[in-house]
Protein backbone atom coordinates (compact mmCIF):
# COMPACT_ATOMS: atom_id res chain seq x y z
CA UNK A 1 0.00 0.00 0.00
CA UNK A 2 1.53 3.31 -0.97
CA UNK A 3 1.91 6.02 1.52
CA UNK A 4 0.06 8.47 1.59
CA UNK A 5 0.99 12.36 1.31
CA UNK A 6 -0.38 15.00 2.96
CA UNK A 7 -1.78 17.86 0.97
CA UNK A 8 -3.10 20.10 4.04
CA UNK A 9 -2.18 23.82 3.22
CA UNK A 10 -0.80 25.89 5.56
CA UNK A 11 -3.07 28.39 8.09
CA UNK A 12 -2.31 31.90 7.32
CA UNK A 13 -3.59 34.83 8.91
CA UNK A 14 -3.21 38.05 7.33
CA UNK A 15 -2.28 42.08 9.26
CA UNK A 16 -2.28 45.07 7.06
CA UNK A 17 -4.07 48.40 7.19
CA UNK A 18 -4.73 48.30 3.46
CA UNK A 19 -7.46 46.06 2.08
CA UNK A 20 -6.26 46.12 -1.35
CA UNK A 21 -2.99 44.94 0.11
CA UNK A 22 -4.43 42.21 1.63
CA UNK A 23 -6.69 41.27 -1.46
CA UNK A 24 -3.21 41.23 -3.12
CA UNK A 25 -1.38 39.63 -1.53
CA UNK A 26 -4.55 36.84 -1.35
CA UNK A 27 -4.48 35.67 -4.57
CA UNK A 28 -0.56 35.57 -4.54
CA UNK A 29 -0.54 32.78 -1.82
CA UNK A 30 -4.39 31.07 -2.38
CA UNK A 31 -2.66 28.46 -3.93
CA UNK A 32 -0.15 27.47 -1.69
CA UNK A 33 -2.02 28.45 1.84
CA UNK A 34 -5.28 28.77 3.30
CA UNK A 35 -6.06 32.28 4.39
CA UNK A 36 -7.60 31.85 7.71
CA UNK A 37 -8.86 35.62 8.38
CA UNK A 38 -7.31 39.31 7.51
CA UNK A 39 -7.16 42.08 9.61
CA UNK A 40 -6.69 45.97 9.52
CA UNK A 41 -4.94 47.07 13.17
CA UNK A 42 -2.59 45.59 15.64
CA UNK A 43 -5.09 45.07 18.55
CA UNK A 44 -7.34 43.30 15.77
CA UNK A 45 -4.75 40.80 14.82
CA UNK A 46 -3.81 39.88 18.59
CA UNK A 47 -7.35 38.84 19.09
CA UNK A 48 -7.39 36.66 15.54
CA UNK A 49 -4.50 35.18 15.97
CA UNK A 50 -4.95 33.48 19.88
CA UNK A 51 -8.44 32.44 18.65
CA UNK A 52 -7.53 31.04 15.46
CA UNK A 53 -4.13 30.21 16.06
CA UNK A 54 -2.46 29.96 12.44
CA UNK A 55 0.91 28.57 11.45
CA UNK A 56 2.15 31.50 9.41
CA UNK A 57 1.37 35.60 10.25
CA UNK A 58 2.05 38.19 7.54
CA UNK A 59 1.82 41.20 9.28
CA UNK A 60 2.74 44.53 7.95
CA UNK A 61 4.90 47.21 10.43
CA UNK A 62 2.67 50.07 9.87
CA UNK A 63 -0.76 49.46 11.38
CA UNK A 64 -3.01 51.61 13.65
CA UNK A 65 -3.46 50.67 17.59
CA UNK A 66 -0.37 49.03 17.96
CA UNK A 67 2.14 48.53 15.26
CA UNK A 68 3.73 45.41 13.88
CA UNK A 69 6.93 45.42 16.12
CA UNK A 70 4.86 45.14 19.19
CA UNK A 71 2.22 42.93 17.73
CA UNK A 72 5.14 40.62 17.16
CA UNK A 73 6.18 41.02 20.99
CA UNK A 74 2.88 40.08 22.49
CA UNK A 75 2.43 37.25 19.36
CA UNK A 76 6.06 35.59 20.55
CA UNK A 77 4.31 34.94 24.33
CA UNK A 78 0.96 34.25 22.70
CA UNK A 79 1.77 31.36 19.84
CA UNK A 80 5.47 30.73 20.57
CA UNK A 81 5.26 28.30 17.40
CA UNK A 82 3.64 30.54 15.01
CA UNK A 83 5.88 31.87 12.14
CA UNK A 84 6.27 35.53 11.71
CA UNK A 85 7.11 36.92 8.10
CA UNK A 86 6.85 41.16 7.88
CA UNK A 87 5.94 42.25 4.48
CA UNK A 88 6.06 45.66 4.38
CA UNK A 89 7.33 49.00 2.46
CA UNK A 90 9.76 49.71 5.15
CA UNK A 91 13.00 49.70 3.11
CA UNK A 92 15.31 50.26 5.93
CA UNK A 93 17.70 47.71 7.43
CA UNK A 94 16.56 48.96 10.87
CA UNK A 95 12.91 48.09 10.94
CA UNK A 96 14.56 44.50 9.64
CA UNK A 97 16.64 44.31 12.33
CA UNK A 98 13.81 44.92 15.26
CA UNK A 99 11.59 42.42 13.50
CA UNK A 100 13.83 39.88 13.52
CA UNK A 101 15.00 41.23 17.32
CA UNK A 102 11.30 40.31 18.24
CA UNK A 103 11.01 37.18 17.09
CA UNK A 104 10.25 37.50 12.90
CA UNK A 105 11.14 34.55 10.76
CA UNK A 106 11.19 37.03 7.73
CA UNK A 107 11.59 40.38 6.65
CA UNK A 108 9.80 40.82 3.28
CA UNK A 109 9.22 44.26 0.72
CA UNK A 110 6.09 44.68 -0.65
CA UNK A 111 7.46 45.52 -3.73
CA UNK A 112 9.34 42.25 -4.08
CA UNK A 113 6.26 40.36 -3.00
CA UNK A 114 5.20 38.80 -6.29
CA UNK A 115 8.39 37.16 -6.79
CA UNK A 116 9.94 36.63 -3.68
CA UNK A 117 6.51 35.87 -1.34
CA UNK A 118 6.17 32.04 -2.58
CA UNK A 119 9.88 31.82 -1.66
CA UNK A 120 9.88 33.47 1.64
CA UNK A 121 6.48 31.45 2.91
CA UNK A 122 8.51 28.17 2.08
CA UNK A 123 11.73 29.23 3.67
CA UNK A 124 9.79 30.01 7.14
CA UNK A 125 7.64 27.30 7.71
CA UNK A 126 10.68 24.99 7.51
CA UNK A 127 12.22 26.76 9.96
CA UNK A 128 14.22 28.78 8.40
CA UNK A 129 14.82 32.67 8.09
CA UNK A 130 14.28 34.76 5.29
CA UNK A 131 15.86 38.48 4.60
CA UNK A 132 14.78 40.37 1.42
CA UNK A 133 18.48 40.46 -0.64
CA UNK A 134 18.63 44.07 -0.90
CA UNK A 135 18.46 44.66 2.66
CA UNK A 136 21.22 41.84 3.60
CA UNK A 137 24.27 44.41 3.33
CA UNK A 138 22.60 47.21 4.92
CA UNK A 139 21.93 45.12 7.68
CA UNK A 140 25.22 43.77 8.33
CA UNK A 141 26.83 47.13 8.08
CA UNK A 142 24.33 48.56 10.49
CA UNK A 143 25.60 45.99 12.85
CA UNK A 144 28.80 46.63 12.89
CA UNK A 145 28.05 50.28 13.35
CA UNK A 146 26.04 49.97 16.34
CA UNK A 147 28.70 47.39 17.97
CA UNK A 148 31.24 50.00 17.78
CA UNK A 149 29.25 52.61 19.03
CA UNK A 150 28.59 50.36 22.21
CA UNK A 151 31.75 50.03 22.47
CA UNK A 152 32.76 53.62 22.58
CA UNK A 153 29.35 54.61 24.69
CA UNK A 154 27.83 52.22 26.32
CA UNK A 155 24.30 51.10 25.28
CA UNK A 156 21.16 53.26 25.54
CA UNK A 157 18.16 52.45 27.92
CA UNK A 158 15.50 51.33 25.99
CA UNK A 159 11.82 51.97 26.63
CA UNK A 160 9.87 49.65 27.66
CA UNK A 161 7.16 47.63 25.70
CA UNK A 162 4.40 49.26 27.85
CA UNK A 163 5.86 52.61 27.08
CA UNK A 164 5.78 51.91 23.10
CA UNK A 165 2.38 51.54 23.06
CA UNK A 166 1.82 54.34 24.94
CA UNK A 167 3.54 56.32 22.78
CA UNK A 168 2.31 54.90 19.78
CA UNK A 169 -1.18 55.85 21.10
CA UNK A 170 -0.22 59.32 21.61
CA UNK A 171 1.35 59.60 17.98
CA UNK A 172 -1.96 58.53 16.70
CA UNK A 173 -3.51 61.64 18.46
CA UNK A 174 -5.43 59.64 21.08
CA UNK A 175 -6.32 61.59 24.45
CA UNK A 176 -5.65 59.94 28.23
CA UNK A 177 -8.89 58.79 28.43
CA UNK A 178 -9.11 57.04 25.17
CA UNK A 179 -5.88 55.44 25.91
CA UNK A 180 -6.52 54.28 28.83
CA UNK A 181 -9.83 52.33 27.85
CA UNK A 182 -7.97 50.47 24.87
CA UNK A 183 -5.29 49.43 27.06
CA UNK A 184 -7.75 49.13 30.16
CA UNK A 185 -5.97 50.77 32.16
CA UNK A 186 -6.11 53.74 34.96
CA UNK A 187 -5.97 57.80 33.46
CA UNK A 188 -3.87 58.07 36.10
CA UNK A 189 -1.36 55.06 35.17
CA UNK A 190 -1.11 56.25 32.07
CA UNK A 191 -0.40 59.88 32.59
CA UNK A 192 2.07 58.29 34.86
CA UNK A 193 3.54 56.41 31.52
CA UNK A 194 3.59 59.59 29.73
CA UNK A 195 5.14 61.66 32.27
CA UNK A 196 8.07 58.81 32.46
CA UNK A 197 8.16 58.83 28.83
CA UNK A 198 8.78 62.62 29.11
CA UNK A 199 11.27 62.35 31.16
CA UNK A 200 13.01 59.71 30.13
CA UNK A 201 12.99 61.33 26.51
CA UNK A 202 13.51 64.84 27.45
CA UNK A 203 10.08 66.04 25.64
CA UNK A 204 8.16 68.45 27.60
CA UNK A 205 4.93 68.77 25.34
CA UNK A 206 2.40 66.20 24.14
CA UNK A 207 3.01 67.58 20.71
CA UNK A 208 6.57 66.80 20.87
CA UNK A 209 5.41 63.27 21.73
CA UNK A 210 3.50 62.87 19.09
CA UNK A 211 6.32 64.34 16.45
CA UNK A 212 8.60 61.58 18.33
CA UNK A 213 6.59 59.14 17.84
CA UNK A 214 6.10 59.68 14.04
CA UNK A 215 9.80 60.11 13.66
CA UNK A 216 10.46 56.84 14.94
CA UNK A 217 8.10 54.92 12.83
CA UNK A 218 5.63 54.24 15.55
CA UNK A 219 2.42 56.49 13.87
CA UNK A 220 1.74 57.54 10.42
CA UNK A 221 1.37 61.11 9.35
CA UNK A 222 -1.74 60.19 7.66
Amino acid sequence: MSEMISTKKPRVLMADDHSIMLAGVRKLIEDQCEVVGSVEDGRALLEAAGRLRPELILLDISMPLLNGLEAARHLKKMLPETKLLFLTMHASSRYATEAFKVGAHGFLLKQSAASELPQAIQAVLKGNHYLTPSLAKPMIDQALKAERALAVKGGERELTPRQREILQLIGEGKGTKEIATLLDLSVKTVQFHKTCLMQELGIHTTAELMRYAMAQGLASAE
